[in-house]
């Protein structure tokens, strides 16, 4: 679970830097990471400045851009996407318990 819970916080950094006013001169983005014994929870909040939700978006396999939050949804077991005046968070969660196996959605 390492690798994948390493790639969705990469990919969710690198939408705050691209695609909001956290990747501006005096921009950041806050990211929180919570480990129990049933659940990875990593949550990245931007800067805002977006105009409008991260949302996930289904490319082609030719496009250069626009897959991040599409690949992070089907590594997750679940993916929110919070909206407040100052910003999104988005959270992606990993369950470290799937007894029966499968997707737990």
């Amino acid at each position: 679970m390492a690798e994948d819970a390493e790639l969705i916080v990469s990919e969710l950094s690198a939408n705050a830097i691209l695609h909001t006013a956290s990747g501006q001169d005096s921009g950041s983005f806050h990211l929180a990471l919570a480990v129990s014994a049933q659940v990875i929870a990593m949550s990245v909040t931007d800067d805002g400045g977006a105009g409008t939700a991260p949302k996930i978006e289904r490319q082609d396999q030719d496009a250069e851009h626009g897959r991040g939050l599409g690949m992070v949804s089907v590594i997750a077991h679940r993916v929110v996407v919070h909206e407040s005046d100052d910003g999104h968070t988005v959270t992606a969660e990993l369950f470290t318990d799937l007894r029966g196996g499968g997707h737990p959605c």
